[in-house]
């Protein structure tokens, strides 16, 4: 038997590192993974704002998503990465973050509410966290974080 309204079992989560924090996002949402850091300046952008890169034709902001969080500044190094995701109305944006980690497979039904304070972190950019083993990952509500209207 099959039933077309049966929930999702499960999520991939694609996990990385915001400073010392642990953060992941739904699989399905990253548009790609990358390491690019030629970026060109953006005058007056506001300060979490790294720059743009032209990602094969696409003009890409990338945004630290560090300061973003109140983590302070994300430094470049051999492991800092772009996730590039799709924000509303098609722009593209690249989180600049400290390192990539796992995918990890989540249940929704074990995921809690992302408390207001997580280690400092700004709780409403998460729509939840994710406990495993011995870890826990604040998953981020991309659209939040993307959010330049409050800035």
């Amino acid at each position: 038997m099959t039933d077309n309204n049966k929930k999702i079992e499960r999520i991939e989560l694609s996990t990385f590192y915001v400073g010392n924090a642990l953060c992941g996002l739904d699989i399905l949402q990253i548009q790609e993974i990358n390491k690019l850091m030629e970026m060109t300046e953006v005058p007056q952008a506001p300060g979490y704002v790294n720059g743009i890169l032209n990602l094969r034709g696409q003009i890409v902001t990338i945004v630290d998503i560090g300061k973003k969080l109140g983590l302070g500044e994300t430094q470049k190094g051999p492991d800092s990465r772009n996730i590039v995701v799709s924000g509303k109305g098609g722009e593209h944006v690249g989180l600049f973050i400290k390192k990539i980690g796992d995918v990890v497979t989540a249940f929704p039904d074990q995921i809690e509410s992302a408390p207001s304070n997580m280690k400092g972190i700004q709780g409403d950019f998460f729509v939840g966290v994710y406990k495993t083993e011995n870890k826990l990952i604040g998953i981020l509500d991309v659209e939040r974080v993307l959010g330049f209207e409050n800035e």
